[in-house]
């Protein structure tokens, strides 16, 4: 019996058109309805398509729309063998994190892509990188949530957009591929999640999504503008720092705001600014001196997942202590909690 594949059309480059103002989203029935390997492949899986009647440009999306995408796949979850997410790649990595987090022990294989040129367009990657992640879906045993793009199967929540005008516009740098896709299509099975436990599905509603903020730190950064940062509402931060977690322990009252904020609530997670990194809390004294005021080692998360998964913890209605707890550990293949070797 032929496997039934969920497609759903969020917005994104791979079905946007030219208008006099540049691309903007438009509908994809049509689009896809023209592609012969779709319509007219027998050794394709049966579809059908979801599509979002105010599709987005990727830089509007945020945590109403990871939501809605997640409890539209939990709601045909029962109904279909695999989902394919298309979405535009500006915050294609947000949304891959952010899914990853909401639909934990996922049994199927939910794949996130989209493409550098619209479909419509006469050369385009957009085509390929549809009809791959529906292959993949489909005869592939990858039961998480991934990102594929231009040949490359990546954990969805360890992907980062690093090129704006190239094919190979993603890569995971501190977590190998899962799959690569050439002329053979090779899944490096010892990559996968493997068993990750009973499916845990967890979508909060929008209106617990907390306000959560990310700071990258720079030369010249004052206490006064950290600590007007740091004020409520504010309920996380995810804080990109030097190196291995380095913050500068000598500008006169910056650690004494982050203290502040940290002991009224506030959770703050230490990410290294490296694209690749580890936080290593006791490779430098300024790297402990943040531990020491109450942020969390981010180990080697990348700002995107470390966005999404303090947005998800926050939202699920944690205390700060809980959220802290939850931070330490391994939620879906999101990070290395164990020393780098």
């Amino acid at each position: 019996m032929k496997k039934r594949i969920r497609l759903l059309y969020t917005g994104g480059t791979i079905g946007m058109q030219r208008s006099a103002r540049g691309y903007l989203p438009a509908p994809l029935d049509r689009l896809l309805q023209e592609m012969p390997a779709l319509s007219a492949r027998a050794d394709m899986p049966d579809h059908e398509l979801i599509e979002y009647p105010d599709p987005i440009d990727s830089a509007n999306a945020g945590p109403a729309d990871w939501r809605r995408i997640a409890a539209d796949i939990v709601r045909d979850y029962e109904r279909f063998d695999g989902f394919v997410v298309m979405h535009g790649t500006d915050t294609m990595a947000h949304t891959a994190s952010a899914l990853s987090f909401m639909l934990q022990g996922l049994q199927k294989p939910v794949l996130v892509t989209g493409s550098q040129i619209p479909l419509q367009e006469i050369r385009n990657d957009a085509q390929n990188n549809l009809i791959t992640a529906l292959l993949l879906a489909d005869r592939y045993p990858v039961a998480e949530v991934c990102l594929y793009f231009n040949g490359r199967l990546l954990r969805g929540n360890r992907a980062r957009k690093l090129k704006a005008d190239s094919f190979d516009a993603f890569d995971s740098p501190n977590y190998p591929w899962l799959g690569e896709v050439g002329i053979k299509i090779d899944i490096h099975r010892d990559r996968l999640l493997g068993d990750a436990g009973p499916e845990c599905f967890q979508v909060p509603e929008v209106d617990g999504f907390r306000e959560v903020a990310l700071l990258k730190l720079f030369p010249g950064l004052t206490a006064d503008w950290l600590d007007r940062l740091l004020a409520p509402p504010l309920a996380g931060l995810v804080l990109e720092s030097y190196g291995v977690g380095n913050a500068p322990d000598r500008i006169p009252g910056l650690l004494a705001a982050i203290e502040r904020a940290t002991t009224r609530g506030l959770v703050v997670l230490n990410v290294s600014q490296c694209l690749e990194g580890w936080v290593d809390p006791a490779g430098y004294a300024t790297g402990s001196a943040l531990a020491g005021v109450g942020a969390c080692c981010g180990f080697d998360l990348t700002p995107e997942a470390a966005l999404a998964k303090l947005h998800h913890l926050l939202a699920l209605g944690l205390s700060p202590e809980a959220v802290r707890t939850e931070l330490s550990r391994s939620l879906c293949g999101e990070c290395t909690v164990a020393a780098p070797g």
